[in-house]
């Protein structure tokens, strides 16, 4: 039987983040001081942990948040599943009236169940989900991973949580995060379970 632990955390920040500014897939952007100290604080509070493997998202702000562990010699793979929602012609921008009401517009879509619903561009939660559904394939096909850490994005991170705890996607602002905050999930070989909620005590530490 498969037994798994992740610790699925979110990047630290970015500039973007700290101003506001929706990335999504589409920005591949740097992590700023902040978001290194943060990642700093994480391997500090995490470094003993025995992760057999380390999953990525594509933008090299996932790799930079965790590479104190890569630097372990743990073994990495970057999964697409687990980029960011694209958010289209909302990447980048900044925060008008217009785009504002084009995302919270977007927001209203998604908690009423339309959820192939996207902006101009971008990809819909149904769209995300499929693409994390072969993710979550290729992290349970390695039985022998038996801990395993995990660094995504904000939205995408909520879709998955619903994911792996069959609640519907609507539900996926059930899920707080901030920037390198941790959700740890074990897995029995049947169902997923939440030990760990939106914890950030590490950051705490400085």
């Amino acid at each position: 039987m498969i037994q798994k632990t992740l610790y699925i955390v979110r990047h630290g920040q970015t500039d973007l983040n700290k101003q506001g500014i929706v990335q999504g897939r589409g920005m591949n952007t740097d992590l700023n001081d902040e978001g290194r100290a943060q990642a700093a604080l994480f391997y500090e509070a995490y470094k003993q942990v025995p992760f057999d493997k380390i999953y990525i998202s594509e933008l090299k702000r996932t790799q930079q948040s965790i590479q104190k562990f890569i630097d372990l010699d743990i073994p990495f793979e970057k999964l697409a599943g687990l980029d960011e929602l694209a958010w289209g012609r909302l990447e980048g921008q900044t925060s008008t009236p217009e785009n504002k009401a084009a995302f919270l517009d977007l927001m209203r879509n998604w908690l009423d169940g339309n959820l192939d619903a996207k902006i101009e561009g971008g990809e819909s939660p149904n769209e995300v989900k499929l693409r994390q559904q072969e993710a979550i394939k290729v992290i349970l096909s390695h039985p022998e991973e038996k801990n395993v850490l995990v660094c995504m994005h904000g939205r995408a991170m909520r879709l998955l949580m619903c994911l792996l705890t069959e609640r519907p996607l609507t539900e996926m602002d059930s899920f707080p995060h901030q920037n390198l905050v941790l959700y740890k999930v074990t897995y029995d070989g049947q169902k997923f379970e939440i030990v760990d909620f939106n914890n950030s005590l590490h950051l705490k530490q400085a």
